[in-house]
């Protein structure tokens, strides 16, 4: 395996958990996820929505999780970027509830392992996409 498609592996690991955290409610695997000082940004109804890990993830473990109510995933990579061999980006697709997403996740490698930096991100009622 080349040096690329196991750093593209790797990458796309964490965005295998990014989703099944996201799918199950799960913080504990979204820590793993996510830098501790990573930036939740949306800006999809024309107001700035930011948050640090801290407030986003008891937002998280507040609602029912996709997978109790029975929602069908719609996860998909639509892209992974490399700008180093410490820097990438992916842009996403996922659902949970009566919403849609693109995200647009920044990462950084650090001390051997890939995190998120930041998550911004657009969302559209489910079907509107």
């Amino acid at each position: 395996m080349s040096a690329h498609a196991a750093e593209y592996g790797a990458v796309a690991a964490v965005i295998e958990e990014y989703f099944d955290g996201l799918y199950h409610s799960d913080t504990k695997r979204l820590r793993r996820v996510f830098h501790p000082l990573a930036q939740y940004v949306c800006v999809t109804d024309g107001t700035l929505l930011y948050r640090t890990m801290e407030e986003y993830f008891p937002v998280v473990d507040a609602r029912p999780a996709p997978s109790a109510r029975g929602e069908a995933r719609a996860d998909r990579i639509l892209s992974i970027e490399f700008a180093g061999p410490g820097m990438a980006r992916a842009v996403l697709n996922c659902a949970i509830g009566d919403r849609f997403f693109t995200d647009w996740l920044t990462f950084i490698k650090l001390e051997g392992r890939w995190q998120v930096m930041s998550k911004l991100f657009h969302y559209e009622p489910r079907g509107a996409a």
